[in-house]
C-alpha cells in the first residue's frame, strides 16, 4: 500500500509492484499479507477498546490552519470534549490536526489513526501519545473509525473524506451497523452534492430511498454540529458503544 516514488509517467510505484514477479510469487505475498492485516486488527481492537465514547472528525489534509473551516473543526472538537466525548481523526494534518488540537485543548481523549501515504502524512502533534495508531491498510483503518465512533463529523474534504462518508451511509442503509449520527459541516460545500443525490439518485434514477436522505444532517456552526450528536443519543436513549 505504501508508495515511495513516482515513475517517469507520473504514476505511483507501490512497494508491492508486480514488476518482475510471477503469478505464484504474487499469490504467496498475498498469503503472508494476511498476518499483517490480522496484526493491525488486533492492535486496533486492543487499543481502541479502552478509549471511551468518541466522535470521528473527517476532512481534508490540505486545509491550512488559517482557514475558517480549520478553526471550525477545532471548535467542534473542543465542544465535543466538553460534552464528554473524545475525538478520533485520521491523525494527519489539515482538518485532522484541527480535530486533535481542539480535543487536546478541551482536555479530552485525542486519537489518531494514521496511515502512510506518499505525499502525506506525518502524525500531527496533538494526538495522545498512547493513542497514535499506524496502519498500512485503508480498509482496516476504516473499520476502526466505524466500530469505535459514536458519530461522524464530516468537514469539507476530498476523495478520502467522501469515501468515509459514503461507506458509513452504506453500512447504515444496508443494516450492517447500527445507526449513528452523521453530520456534514458546511452548507456551501455539501449542497451541490446533496442536490445531485436528490435530483439524480432519488428522483430520476430511483437508486436510493427518500429515507436514506435522513441518515445525515447538514449544519454550519459548531453548536449545531455538537447538538446533532447530543440530540441523537438523547432521542434514542442510547448509551456509548463501550
Amino acid at each position: 500500500m505504501s508508495e515511495k516514488k513516482n515513475t517517469s509517467e507520473g504514476q505511483p510505484t507501490g512497494k508491492n509492484s508486480l514488476d518482475g514477479k510471477n503469478w505464484s510469487e504474487i499469490k504467496s505475498n498475498d498469503s503472508w499479507a494476511i498476518f499483517k492485516i490480522m496484526s493491525e486488527f488486533v492492535n486496533g481492537y486492543e487499543k481502541l477498546a479502552k478509549i471511551g465514547p468518541c466522535v470521528s472528525i473527517f476532512g481534508s489534509a490540505r486545509t491550512k490552519p488559517d482557514h475558517p473551516q480549520y478553526k471550525l473543526a477545532q471548535e467542534i472538537a473542543f465542544k465535543l470534549t466538553q460534552k464528554g466525548y473524545g475525538v478520533i481523526t485520521g491523525g494527519g494534518p489539515g482538518m485532522m490536526e484541527a480535530g486533535n488540537k481542539g480535543a487536546q485543548r478541551g482536555g479530552g481523549t485525542s486519537v489518531g489513526l494514521n496511515i502512510e501515504l506518499p505525499m502525506e502524512q506525518e502524525p500531527n502533534p496533538y494526538i495522545d501519545q498512547d493513542k497514535n495508531l499506524n496502519f498500512d491498510y485503508f480498509f482496516v483503518r476504516k473499520v476502526m473509525f466505524v466500530k469505535y465512533s459514536q458519530g461522524f463529523i464530516v468537514m469539507p474534504g476530498g476523495f478520502g473524506t467522501l469515501d468515509e462518508l459514503f461507506e458509513a451511509i452504506t453500512l447504515i442503509q444496508t443494516f450492517k451497523i447500527s445507526r449513528f449520527p452523521i453530520v456534514l459541516v458546511g452548507t456551501d460545500f455539501w449542497s451541490g452534492l446533496i442536490d445531485w443525490v436528490k435530483e439524480v439518485l432519488l428522483n430520476r434514477e430511483n437508486n436510493v430511498s427518500p429515507s436514506d436522505l435522513d441518515l445525515f444532517t447538514i449544519v454550519d456552526t459548531s453548536e449545531e454540529a455538537v447538538q446533532v450528536i447530543e440530540d441523537f443519543y438523547n432521542r434514542y436513549m442510547l448509551k456509548p458503544n463501550f
